[in-house]
């Protein structure tokens, strides 16, 4: 288990510098995204299972869907391990958030999402780090 804490807060470091694609603060800043929102489970023999439940800033927010994908995105470049990853709307903060799970932990809708050259730009200006 002292590897589920060690991958705990490798995944909380990295999502904690992600900028809001609006607002020039980060994710962290902004409460959108906490500790407590990162949860690691075993799966299997070194690979993991990364849940992260994020809280977008109202209930009605657009960006929604955008702040999942930059969250998924950065994940997946950066963690030093194997790993699934499920990201989720806090229950009860989006007011479409089950539409908005269902796209954000869609591969193919994830792939063409990224295929879209302003998305993608966002994307990457959203979780580049800061020099």
């Amino acid at each position: 288990s002292c590897f589920i804490v060690g991958h705990l807060c490798s995944a909380s470091d990295i999502i904690r510098t992600i900028r809001d694609p609006e607002k020039p603060n980060t994710l962290e800043e902004l409460e959108v995204v906490t500790e407590s929102c990162v949860e690691v489970h075993e799966i299997g023999e070194d690979e993991y299972l990364v849940i992260i439940r994020f809280t977008p800033t109202v209930p009605h927010c657009s960006l929604a869907t955008l702040i999942g994908l930059c969250l998924r995105i950065k994940l997946q470049r950066c963690l030093p391990f194997r790993h699934k990853l499920e990201i989720y709307i806090s229950e009860g903060t989006h007011s479409t958030e089950e539409d908005i799970n269902k796209q954000i932990n869609d591969k193919e809708r994830v792939a063409a999402a990224m295929e879209n050259p302003n998305l993608r730009e966002i994307v990457e200006q959203c979780v580049t780090e800061p020099d």
